[in-house]
């Protein structure tokens, strides 16, 4: 069986590429997804639909197209890990893990010891917290692997 992982919040690090190259280093029978990791062209993407003179809007748009991708990635994926870091406050990492909670979508959080009371009721959801893309990586193999 192939597992589909969603790969949600932070972008600022490269916290994906180290997961993506631990679970292929392992052979692992995994695909990878995502949100949109370019900050300005997920910021861009409702420009298409006309220009507007309030930020408010614009960000509306943007958040309702990137909604498409980001919900019917989270409904079509086996597991999510959902990446809190400590230097900007991800509310979209926050709802899509109430997302996933709300599916009853299985996901693993990863942040540092740091943030841990902010985000208490989110890893209280979670089937796992985790503090490095490495303990991701193992929790996959596990997860993933078929029995004999």
């Amino acid at each position: 069986m192939q597992w589909t992982v969603y790969l949600s919040g932070e972008i600022h690090t490269d916290w994906r590429q180290q997961i993506m190259q631990g679970a292929e280093a392992l052979g692992l029978p995994v695909l990878f997804t995502s949100a949109v990791t370019d900050h300005d062209a997920s910021d861009a993407a409702g420009d298409v639909l006309g220009d507007e003179t309030e930020g408010f809007w614009r960000d509306h748009k943007s958040a309702k197209v990137n909604g498409i991708r980001t919900k019917s990635l989270i409904e079509k994926c086996d597991i999510a890990v959902v990446r809190f870091g400590n230097q900007y406050k991800q509310w979209n990492a926050a709802f899509d893990a109430g997302f996933c909670a709300a599916l009853g979508k299985p996901y693993i959080t990863l942040h540092d010891q740091e943030i841990i009371h902010p985000l208490k009721e989110v890893d209280a959801a979670a089937m796992a917290w985790t503090q490095t893309p490495e303990q991701v990586v193992e929790l996959l193999r596990y997860v993933t692997a078929t029995s004999s």
